[in-house]
């Protein structure tokens, strides 16, 4: 390749949106002749070197008795404590948000010192973490280390901004000062737990009721610039965007027989890997769009044999979404980042039923930008989404609109540039250039 093989680990959170996103920027580099390794959690055995990957994987938890399908730690997670989305944001910082930082914290420290030796071994000349929580070795191992975002911005502070979780409106303040001092009081002795145990590892504090430092080095958040928040503080000369970041790993897709010659529109419902472990929600948003004239292509998730799908629409546990969204005309969504953003690349409005996290921002994002609808997942009225959809597919500017936006925002190749400002600090690196 005329340039020296480096070698690069990603470590992606265990969930499909981080690890989908590091293996769309990991394929190019790998094509590119560079040593990729994955440093994700043990449950990915198997799923990512036949991508062309080396697998050196962690456990965050002692090893289950079974082996476990991908990311089933948080599928169970997620099916456990989903009586808590029926909550207001604000309640859920107690019930949902802290448990999950915990959680999260627990999982950092078991595999601190497994995390140390692979690096040991593997000997990285860049490290990339897709993760909401930093783990200090990567921080301290002395290689330079990339911090992805693929959350909403908002997860990036700003004084003049609604806070992050909140699902509360740009334009309308009301709300953010309490949702704020709530999430204080909450996390707080969380947070000073947390920070003891990454000084105690020989990396610096962590800034004040964050979980992740900023990265000296490189930062890349994953938003389009049509749907970005004007910041009052704008950020460092470290941080660049990524419109999107859409993998090319997927099988290809056509419209199943049982759907191509029908009539309507043809629609993508998805909830997520972890969302749609709600069966019962998914039985009822089922129950809900077979009254409507349309076709549908269900993503059915983890639990995908507890329930069946009427006339007019096909599904299967897991689908190569990215290769089916550019098929249809419509996407019913949670609003997890990548969902959302890959909606946006290739163009289409979308209806939004968020569930937690960052889901809420999203929503509520399209929604004040006129993007699309935002729906209160559980609370509602059936007509309220068949209305929904219905006003979607028949507002044409909308469509073009988003048909328009969706064509820049893949001319930017936001996956080919987050590779070549990879690529670009780790020759830096070897030539001995950085600071």
């Amino acid at each position: 390749m005329g340039e020296e093989r480096l070698t690069i680990v990603f470590m992606p959170e265990s969930a499909y949106g981080p690890t989908n996103n590091c293996v769309g920027i990991g394929k190019i580099l790998e094509r590119r002749g560079h040593r990729v390794v994955f440093a994700a959690e043990a449950s990915w055995k198997g799923r990512l070197a036949p991508l062309g990957f080396e697998e050196d994987l962690v456990d965050l938890a002692p090893p289950p008795a079974e082996e476990q399908d991908a990311g089933q730690f948080w599928t169970d997670f997620i099916t456990q404590t989903a009586p808590e989305f029926r909550k207001p944001t604000i309640e859920q910082l107690a019930t949902f948000i802290e448990p999950v930082w915990s959680s999260l914290i627990d999982g950092a420290t078991y595999c601190e010192p497994q995390l140390r030796e692979i690096l040991d071994r593997v000997r990285p000349d860049v490290i990339v973490e897709d993760n909401v929580n930093c783990f200090p070795a990567l921080l301290t191992h002395g290689a330079p280390w990339v911090r992805i975002v693929s959350c909403n911005p908002l997860e990036l502070k700003d004084p003049d901004l609604p806070p992050v979780f909140s699902g509360y409106p740009s334009n309308d303040r009301s709300g953010w000062d309490e949702f704020r001092a709530e999430y204080e009081r909450v996390h707080r002795p969380t947070w000073e737990r947390y920070n003891a145990f990454v000084v105690d590892n020989g990396a610096p504090p962590l800034p004040d009721l964050e979980f992740i430092h900023e990265s000296r080095y490189l930062n890349l958040y994953l938003y389009p610039e049509m749907a970005d928040y004007p910041r009052s503080r704008p950020l460092g000369p470290t941080w660049h965007r990524l419109d999107s970041s859409v993998r090319e790993t997927e099988e290809a897709w056509s419209v199943p027989e049982e759907l191509a010659d029908g009539e309507g529109a043809l629609i993508y419902l998805s909830l997520g890997s972890l969302g749609s472990a709600d069966v019962e929600l998914m039985k009822r948003l089922v129950s809900v769009l077979a009254d409507t004239p349309h076709r549908y292509v269900v993503s059915k998730g983890p639990r995908a044999d507890e329930f069946e799908l009427p006339d007019r629409m096909w599904g299967e546990a897991r689908l190569p979404q990215t290769s089916i969204i550019p098929h249809c005309d419509l996407v019913i969504t949670h609003g997890g980042n990548n969902t959302t953003t890959e909606a946006w690349h290739f163009g289409k409005p979308m209806v939004v039923l968020p569930l937690f996290w960052d889901q809420y921002d999203n929503a509520q994002r399209v929604a004040e930008l006129g993007l699309g609808v935002r729906l209160d997942t559980y609370g509602f009225e059936d007509q309220e989404l068949r209305d929904a959809v219905d006003r979607l597919l028949e507002d044409r500017p909308l469509r073009e609109r988003l048909a328009a936006e969706g064509e820049t925002i893949r001319s930017r190749d936001g996956k080919r540039k987050a590779a070549d400002l990879i690529e670009d600090l780790g020759r830096r690196a070897r030539a001995g250039l950085l600071d």
